[in-house]
This record gives structure tokens, sequence and C-alpha cells, in this order.
């Protein structure tokens, strides 16, 4: 068993670092660290930001802003979409099964 979260190694910008990794949570911390790299590659190639800090500030600020639009319901909530396209499907196949049962 491990006494404390494992590090992994991320790049950001072309810069490396160490991060705290829980495990089970790799997949998913690798996901948000290409999310946040290609949000920061956005800005820098964008030419209006220079400087690897002050490019990390604005793509924080990006993401918490469509984190909290998502959250005050003025985005999309990915999650809830996924689950009423799940209950749709299931209700197609129900369909579908009580109409092959006429035939």
């Amino acid at each position: 068993m491990s006494d404390g979260p494992n590090t992994i190694e991320v790049s950001l910008l072309g810069r490396t670092y160490r991060v705290a990794c829980e495990e089970g949570e790799r997949e998913s911390l690798l996901q948000a660290v290409a999310y946040l790299d290609s949000k920061m590659n956005e800005i820098r190639k964008a030419g209006k930001v220079m400087g690897a800090e002050r490019i990390a500030v604005m793509a924080a600020l990006n993401v918490a802003h469509e984190l909290l639009s998502v959250r005050l319901g003025t985005g999309l909530d990915v999650g809830q979409a996924k689950r009423r396209l799940l209950a749709l499907e299931s209700q197609i196949d129900a369909a579908i099964a009580k109409q092959e049962k006429l035939f």
C-alpha cells in the first residue's frame, strides 16, 4: 500500500513539472494537463500575452470561466448531456423491441 500520492511528470508549454497524483487519477490528470496545455498554446499563438506565467494566468481564468458557466447553467453540462443521451437510447431500444414483437 502507498504512503501518499505518487508523482508524475507533465509538460505545459514545453516545460516539465512534477505533480502529485493519487492512485487511479492518472488518466484524468493527464487529460486535464492536455486541456490546459492546449489552452495555453492557443493564448501563446494569439500573440497578445507574453511570458509563461501570464499565459498560465490567462488560461486559468479562461478555464475557471468555462467551469463556472457550466455550474451556473449558462454552459453545456457534458455529464447531464451524456445521461440524457443514454436515457433516450434506452427508450429507442425499448420501442424497437416492442416493434419487433409485432412482426
